[in-house]
């Protein structure tokens, strides 16, 4: 039996990596649709609070929640990819060690 072909696995978790670290950067580039409104309503209200000379601990509060929920969906995501790919590990390694001890030696 020949290796397990992982590969499209490992781009697909590198690309997650990618998107954690950016996210941890707070770039919008790895956000669903939903999470930029968040995001930038997030900051709009800041803006406004700011603008008029209030507090905007609020819209602060909803920023930084808002950066958590996508970091925690990301973090979500890179487990299952990884866990997907040590399953599809183990299941060629039991594959092969069935292979090698069914032979009459």
């Amino acid at each position: 039996m020949s290796k397990p072909n992982a590969r499209r696995l490992d781009r697909e978790i590198q690309q997650a990596q990618r998107k954690l670290e950016a996210v941890r950067n707070e770039e919008m580039w790895p956000l669903t649709s939903s999470e930029r409104r968040q995001v930038m309503g997030a900051l709009v209200g800041g803006s406004y609070r700011v603008l008029r000379s209030k507090n905007p601990g609020r819209a602060e509060r909803k920023l930084e929640a808002a950066w958590n929920a996508v970091q925690t969906r990301l973090i979500a995501e890179l487990t299952a990819l990884q866990t997907e790919r040590q399953r599809i590990l183990n299941e060629a390694a039991t594959a092969k060690a069935v292979k090698k001890s069914s032979g009459w030696w």
